[in-house]
């Protein structure tokens, strides 16, 4: 067995090895750092010598760790010695208690005590399994970033006391929507990355699918879980067409809907069901945005007035600057450019998102359709000095360019 592998069973089974020794131990902390050690030894002793059962050797070692590491804090002896004095310990994991252990781990990593980065850190690094060198490489940020992230995150929760149980049915449902936000972040970053060279990141993008489906999994009955489920999917099967062979972004009036992914499709239509059952939330309104681009031949065959009453009901559930932009968008090819300029013109006119390249890129696009070149040009021309994706940037500076 190589690193892969070791790294396969990690990224499979570390929320529920993580989950069950903070139940052990009741210290986050600890526990992460004793499944990290795990993995270490892994790493060593898996080449020479493969076990028959990985996760269960991770997870035993992993206690171990964490039993030797309680022994080492004089003032813990008590709870070592509980540990220590039960010869069933390496049997006690109850599988009944492990999903309900990885939800709880997921509340703790997206706590509202900690920042939004240390959130994202951890969730990806703690319920995900990825390494912080993975971490750095998805977000674009150094590693001791991440790490400085972690180790704080884990500070924190120690520091606020926050208990290792899922919360109560009615505070579950108030937090569950930064368990949602934090995995939106996650996904949006790896299906438009804000900068560097390359406009997706797939390998994040899934992770934040797999995460949202272990949530799904864990809270069936809560309609946005799905509606953030089917988001994802929805959009996610778009993503064989959205670059050109040599990485370049291929915009959605040029992609060639034969590449898109319909078993993704299939199951974001399945989830955006389960999450129409009480009336959609925001991020099933977006999900069943995305259903209608899903579901049409073209962009020309596309139903705009849809789409457009759906951003108007996004606006009213969740108002944002940025949901009003792709409203103006909808309404542009819904009605045509000169009422979603004069929405534009409106969101300017309020500042409502300062320093984003969204807004002259819209701009542009709307000002072209009218024929208004010069100042489409020096819109597009605008965009690009703000965008931070190289990718993106050339698109936007190709366009200005052929407005001559």
């Amino acid at each position: 067995m190589g690193t892969g592998d070791v790294e396969a069973v990690w990224r499979i089974e570390s929320a529920r090895i993580v989950a069950a020794l903070t139940r052990f131990t009741g210290d986050f902390g600890l526990a992460e750092d004793a499944a990290q050690e795990a993995v270490a030894e892994a790493l060593v002793s898996w080449p020479l010598s493969p076990p028959a059962n990985p996760a269960g050797w991770l997870m035993a070692t992993a206690r171990r760790r964490a039993i030797d590491a309680i022994r080492r804090r004089t003032a813990l002896q008590n709870r070592y010695a509980l540990l220590a004095a039960d010869p069933a310990v390496d049997e006690e994991i109850d599988p009944d208690k492990i999903d309900d252990d990885v939800l709880a781990l997921m509340f703790v990593s997206c706590h509202p005590v900690l920042s939004p980065e240390a959130r994202v850190a951890l969730t990806l690094r703690v319920v995900g399994g990825l390494s912080s060198e993975e971490i750095a490489r998805a977000f674009l940020v150094p590693v001791p970033t991440v790490q400085a992230r972690i180790t704080r995150g884990k500070k924190t929760i120690a520091a606020a006391g926050v208990p290792f149980e899922l919360p109560a049915a009615g505070e579950r449902r108030e937090r569950l929507g930064g368990v949602l936000s934090v995995l939106y972040v996650i996904f949006t970053e790896g299906s438009t990355a804000t900068s560097g060279d390359r406009l997706l990141r797939p390998d994040v993008a899934y992770e934040a699918i797999r995460l949202a489906r272990t949530l799904a999994a864990l809270q069936p009955d809560e309609p946005e879980v799905h509606g953030l489920l089917a988001l994802c999917e929805l959009t996610a099967a778009r993503f064989p067409a959205r670059t050109g062979p040599d990485g370049s972004p291929v915009l959605l009036e040029d992609q060639d809907r034969r590449l898109w992914d319909f078993s993704a499709i299939r199951r974001g239509l399945a989830a955006l069901a389960k999450a129409s059952t009480r009336g959609l939330g925001p991020y099933g309104l977006q999900a069943a945005i995305a259903a209608t681009h899903a579901s049409a031949p073209s962009v020309e065959a596309t139903d705009w007035d849809r789409i457009v009453v759906l951003y108007e009901a996004l606006g009213r559930v969740a108002p944002s600057p940025v949901v009003e932009l792709n409203r103006a968008v909808a309404v542009a090819m819904a009605s045509g450019p000169a009422q979603a300029l004069a929405m534009m013109d409106e969101l300017i006119a309020l500042d409502r998102l300062p320093g984003s390249h969204l807004v002259p890129t819209v701009r542009g696009e709307l000002l072209a359709r009218l024929g208004r070149r010069p100042e489409a040009r020096a819109e597009l021309e605008l965009a690009a000095r703000l965008c931070a994706n190289q990718r993106e940037r050339s698109v936007l500076l190709r366009k200005a360019a052929a407005l001559g």
